[in-house]
């Protein structure tokens, strides 16, 4: 099955955004694939708060998400918008995936569960949780490519959460990301390898890349990853649509040939020694 990626420098205007958003949709169907996947914060990445604050909606106004269950039904088109900021009924914030059928509907939702809260040694310091709230769920969707386990950028450091979505199923592992430059450079294609061979599926990153409207730099590199740590896709570092085809044979070839779902085990209480 083929599927495409959008890579993407999202900037500080939803309605920009959007438009980018939308002529994906519209050149991944008339490229062939069944489904598209779009990066994290895909309909406005601004690190200015209060300036972002006015573009922030909850969902059922959110500009970016009409605009794109529009597309997705008029091109007969799965979508998975990588992310969207979207204001919670509790007035905290949402990092929130989008699962679109071609019918336009939402298919499903997932919260960022873990929030980038760090200091890079480079000095770039990022506080996601002082806007953000984690979610309270993990989601497994059933797709065209296969159950698609969801999750967003900082999460791909907690490798309990894929054994969790695998475990349900997953054979597909989204990991939708605005990566750093620093983290990108020394993580990125490890950490994505490693939780495609561990969970013995897929996995689709679509990933922002270069320099942003509000200063910040993204990694790119938006990669497809085989369930045996090939990589069938890296976008480098110019925004545009990629392809990939996904072949359930490989799966299935490798989950036969070295089964470690099946020999996975509780892991019991750890003894700690002096």
């Amino acid at each position: 099955m083929k599927i495409a990626l959008l890579q993407m420098t999202s900037g500080i205007d939803p309605l920009a955004n959007a438009a980018v958003l939308t002529d994906a949709v519209r050149n991944a169907a008339s490229g062939g694939a069944a489904m598209l996947f779009t990066p994290e914060m895909s309909g406005l990445l601004d690190r200015d708060r209060a300036r972002a604050a006015a573009s922030i909606t909850e969902e059922a106004s959110d500009p970016v998400l009409a605009a794109v269950r529009t597309a997705a039904a008029e091109h007969r088109l799965w979508v998975q918008i990588g992310s969207l900021a979207i204001r919670r009924a509790d007035g905290r914030l949402a990092n929130r995936s989008f699962v679109i059928a071609p019918d336009g509907s939402v298919a499903a939702r997932y919260d960022k569960l873990h929030l980038f809260d760090v200091a890079l040694p480079d000095g770039e310091r990022w506080q996601e949780s002082a806007a953000y709230a984690p979610g309270d769920a993990a989601v497994v969707v059933d797709t065209p490519a296969g159950p698609l386990g969801l999750s967003v950028c900082y999460d791909l450091r907690f490798p309990d959460l894929y054994r969790a979505l695998s475990d349900a199923g997953a054979e597909l592992l989204s990991v939708p990301s605005a990566f750093t430059r620093p983290t990108g450079a020394a993580h990125w294609h490890v950490l994505l390898r490693a939780r495609a061979i561990e969970g013995a599926g897929f996995v689709v990153a679509a990933a922002q890349t270069g320099v942003h409207e509000d200063g910040r730099q993204t990694y790119g590199h938006s990669l497809v990853v085989d369930p045996w740590g090939r990589v069938l896709l890296d976008m480098g570092e110019a925004p545009g649509l990629g392809f990939a085809e996904l072949d359930r044979q490989v799966l299935a070839d490798v989950r036969r040939r070295l089964p470690v779902l099946q020999h996975r085990r509780p892991i019991p209480p750890v003894e700690r020694l002096a």
